[in-house]
């Protein structure tokens, strides 16, 4: 999709510049050496580099989010149901969403803002949970959403249901149900698989499960994804892109389905989906002898 100020008969931009300097301390150092090359295209109108203020009533074209993909997720959480198109830039170490170098960003803000760039949607989810039939919680996530256990850190029945049906029963150490921007993350971690970030789909992927034969499974993003833990002790609990949702007790129901918020990625140049993933996952292709560098 063709960025929509192209059209606009904007001298500049609108941009917002976020970060989690609290996280990741260069941050603040790299926002004020980019500034003012980000300033000879944009107009920043605001400002956030510690992931504090709410960006759901925001005007603006863009979101240049500085830091790494953890910084991303979090953009997409202040920005809610206005999801501005995000160019994000690497100061980490994977990058999969974050993925212009500092210096690369001076080198294609000219293309951004000429529209010489695609803006491409990824789905987001919407968690929530329920004790029978009041919402107790609920949250948007762009990776994932997760049924996790905790100390004593044993075996958790849960119970998946899709579109009301029963599913399966799954004994795992937890459960996630990803995205598939989130399918390089945890979810691939427990083994599930890569799915292409714009494809309509949800992985769920059990965290160890006690039966080899049960493995990941992809699905329509149309479907709602139900988990009931059978027996929930103390420590657990849902977790939604990292970050700890609530505390799940006896008979509550966690849901998973598809946001009406829509994630955008701003892409430009040569950053390739497959380029990304051998670059960033280091897909060397064939095995090399020890005389190799």
């Amino acid at each position: 999709m063709r960025p929509p100020w192209t059209n606009s008969g904007q001298k500049k931009i609108r941009a917002l510049m976020l970060g989690m300097a609290t996280e990741k301390p260069a941050v603040l150092e790299e926002a004020r050496r980019l500034r003012p090359a980000i300033s000879q295209y944009c107009e920043v109108v605001l400002e956030d580099l510690h992931g504090s203020q709410d960006l759901s009533s925001v005007t603006a074209d863009v979101a240049i989010v500085l830091g790494g993909d953890g910084s991303i997720l979090r953009a997409a959480k202040q920005m809610g149901y206005n999801q501005l198109p995000v160019l994000g830039v690497n100061l980490g170490r994977l990058g999969f969403l974050a993925d212009l170098a500092p210096d690369e960003l001076i080198r294609v803000m000219a293309d951004v803002t000429a529209g010489n760039c695609q803006i491409v949607e990824h789905l987001m989810l919407e968690c929530s949970v329920f004790a029978e039939n009041d919402l107790r919680a609920t949250t948007l996530g762009l990776n994932e959403a997760a049924v996790m256990g905790g100390p004593p850190h044993r075996l958790l029945d849960i119970d998946l249901y899709v579109d009301s049906e029963l599913a399966t029963t799954y004994s795992c150490d937890g459960l996630i149900v990803s995205t598939p921007v989130g399918s390089t993350g945890h979810s691939l971690s427990a083994g599930g698989p890569i799915l292409r970030r714009n494809l309509q789909a949800f992985v769920v992927s059990p965290i160890s499960p006690h039966t080899l034969t049960v493995r990941p499974v992809v699905d329509t993003a149309d479907r709602i994804y139900d988990m009931v833990v059978r027996q929930p002790d103390e420590h657990t609990s849902v977790v939604v892109d990292g970050r700890l949702l609530c505390p799940l007790i006896q008979g509550e129901r966690v849901r998973v389905e598809r946001s009406r918020a829509v994630f955008r990625a701003i892409e430009v140049g040569d950053h390739t989906y497959y380029k990304t993933l051998r670059d960033k996952l280091d897909w060397g292709g064939r095995f090399r002898s020890k005389r190799e560098p």
